[in-house]
């Protein structure tokens, strides 16, 4: 039997198809990367070709394929206070700034996309019960999304290998994981804390729900993206957010570069943007 096949045609093929599902941009260097996977799922549905499974993935009503095949394109890589710097300045500046205009008692909104495995959402929290003298007087909601429904199952479960967690205080391991034979469990408190939901930023049928967030988390994402897409999932953003509040990106990204609607803001510990307060 020949080995499985992936031509050039087939790369491009798919490589629009996966643009215009998730407006994620796969550059040819990923081509093995995306071959590989594409392989996978042929042989493990019996599809034989790229063209028979590549019909299957556009006209299969449930969408069950292109989800199974988007867990696996997704990378998640993650670890738990990664880019330390960006919740200092929740604390510190953001959540501050935000509550001195809270002119009502609603929770205080953020959400974190991509979840990927739970490690930034779940640090987000213990961040807050830390470092936020805030806390005590405040209601805080914490919503993540992924694209990824493996990787979600994941992070509901909040079990961590010694790689995700090492950067971790001590005092803060302790207090709120339980170690297991070879992993570190998260605490029930903590897992209840976050709401983890799947969207494709893409579809605005996904995104039309998120709205009057203070503050949003979406770091290492957008450089999966193309311009166009980029100044898309800006203005959903924007649409998200109450006026007067932030976005966090990550560190190699830049709002200034893709969108005019956010105002940049310099804190001691971190650049991050705003919608204007006077915005709609």
């Amino acid at each position: 039997m020949a080995a499985t096949s992936i031509s050039e045609l087939d790369f491009e093929k798919f490589r629009e198809f996966f643009y215009r599902k998730t407006d994620i941009q796969f550059e040819p260097s990923k081509r093995y990367f995306v071959d590989k996977r594409l392989v996978e799922r042929i042989e493990l549905t019996d599809s034989g070709n790229f063209r028979t499974y590549f019909t299957k993935l556009r006209f299969e009503a449930s969408g069950e394929e292109l989800q199974l095949l988007t867990n696996l394109m997704t990378i998640n890589e993650t670890y738990f206070f990664r880019e330390e710097y960006q919740f200092q300045c929740l604390v510190k500046s953001m959540l501050p700034d935000i509550t001195s205009r809270k002119s009502d008692s609603s929770p205080i909104r953020i959400w974190a996309i991509p979840s990927s495995s739970g490690e930034e959402p779940y640090s987000i929290a213990i961040y807050l019960l830390e470092y936020w003298a805030g806390i005590k007087n405040w209601d805080i909601e914490i919503i993540s999304s992924d694209i990824d429904t493996k990787i979600l199952t994941q992070a509901r479960k909040g079990l961590y290998s010694q790689r995700s967690v090492q950067y971790l205080p001590e005092n803060v391991l302790r207090k709120y994981f339980k170690r297991t034979a070879e992993n570190y469990q998260i605490c029930d408190d903590l897992r209840e804390a976050v709401e983890f939901t799947r969207v494709n930023l893409s579809e605005r049928a996904d995104t039309r729900a998120y709205r009057n967030f203070d503050v949003i988390f979406c770091r290492n994402l957008l450089i999966y993206f193309d311009d166009v897409s980029r100044k898309t999932a800006a203005e959903t953003f924007y649409d998200a957010l109450n006026p007067g509040g932030y976005i966090c990106l990550g560190h190699s990204e830049s709002m200034s570069r893709i969108s005019s609607l956010y105002k940049v803001r310099k804190f001691p510990e971190a650049i991050v943007y705003q919608k204007p307060l006077e915005a709609k």
